[in-house]
């Protein structure tokens, strides 16, 4: 048992898996703060110059519900907008902060 153990801990130390925990840690974090500034900062704007309140609440309506039938076909792409902001935003705020604190260059030593 003792064995085991040892050699768990020198997989973690040999394959960073603590840097890796940190890193999606963090990563969650920047993803957090990231969505709230997109939310409340950039959709707003947006929404603003596109003459709505609210970006999520755009939406094309195909067919509309009527007094004959409940059905209704309505594509909100407000929504798509959005996670394609989010997506964007978070992966640009990764990739500054990655090369603003030279990170990129950490895992480079071990290829040499």
């Amino acid at each position: 048992m003792g064995k085991q153990i040892r050699n768990f801990m020198n997989f973690v130390r040999e394959q960073g898996v603590v840097g890796l925990a940190v890193g999606l840690a963090i990563g969650a974090q920047v993803t957090v703060v990231t969505n709230a500034i997109v939310a409340n900062f950039i959709n707003p704007i947006v929404g603003f110059v596109l003459g709505n309140t609210d970006l999520t609440n755009l939406k094309w309506v195909i067919v509309e519900k009527s007094i004959y039938s409940s059905r209704a076909l309505t594509i909100e792409y407000g929504k798509i907008l959005d996670a394609i902001i989010r997506l964007l935003a978070v992966a640009a705020v990764i990739y500054f902060v990655v090369h603003g604190l030279k990170m990129d260059k950490v895992d480079r030593k071990k290829d040499k």
